[in-house]
């Protein structure tokens, strides 16, 4: 039996995304966790759940530290879902919810790097069991500097730049970078979502003496804008430049 106590102290400060287009699943599902999370909201389809997700991100300044989907959704369905999830938030924490006719899209999730599955119809139990792990992992105090050091940087589902080589791959094809791309991908995708000024980045440069100035940062993007996935860098007028998912 999950000790419920030991539950509440790793959870009681998370929040959760729960999609699911059951209605009676989704309210039952959501009115337990609420028992042991922050937070938790529900939404009826992908489509909401990506919608929500944004929202909270630009109310709350951070995303969902976790994510619980079902696979077979209208509009938008879990495998797209995640994609999405990914692409906006390549750290994202999402257990899937499936049930055993959904075998055809375990292997994709698998691949997309999902944490988690639980069955249906859900043992509660198993299902709090599932979620005190994934906590447990946000609980680590060097889980930040874990992701950190992580030198794949996901642009898209098929896409990423290794910090630790400076490969950049894009669809699969491998695409020449030149040194000052390779530093600009470099000091963008230390902190991914963190914009950059154009004085952080040219001070950057300054700092491996190499010159560039405001000008020819704009250069500079808008040639490696043309060897990225479509939005993988984000300009913010008059403040700078930083790594986004494509679909945020």
């Amino acid at each position: 039996m999950l000790n419920s106590k030991e539950l509440l102290t790793h959870t009681k400060k998370l929040s959760v995304l729960f999609a699911e287009d059951h209605d009676d699943l989704r309210d039952n599902t959501r009115d337990i966790l609420k028992s042991f999370f922050n937070q938790v909201h529900s939404a009826v389809n992908g489509e909401e759940a990506i919608k929500m997700y944004k929202e909270y991100y630009l109310k709350e300044s951070k995303y969902y530290d976790i994510i619980l989907s079902d696979i077979q959704m209208p509009r938008i369905n879990g495998v797209e879902l995640v994609e999405t999830l990914y692409r906006i938030n390549p750290n994202q924490i999402v257990i899937i919810v499936s049930a055993y006719d959904d075998s055809k899209y375990l292997l994709p999730l698998i691949n997309l790097g999902i944490e988690q599955f639980v069955k249906k119809p859900i043992d509660y139990q198993d299902l709090l069991r599932v979620l005190l792990n994934a906590s447990k992992k946000l609980a680590k105090p060097d889980r930040e500097n874990s992701l950190k050091d992580n030198p794949v940087i996901k642009l898209n589902n098929s896409s990423t730049f290794n910090k630790d080589t400076n490969m950049l791959i894009v669809d699969g094809a491998i695409i020449t970078l030149t040194k000052y791309e390779i530093i600009f991908l470099q000091l963008l995708s230390d902190k991914v979502g963190l914009i950059y000024s154009n004085e952080d980045i040219t001070n950057h440069y300054s700092s491996l003496n190499e010159n560039l100035d405001i000008v020819n940062i704009r250069k500079l993007v808008s040639k490696l804008r043309k060897k990225l996935p479509k939005n993988s860098i984000e300009s913010i007028y008059a403040v700078g430049y930083r790594i986004v998912p494509s679909l945020y």
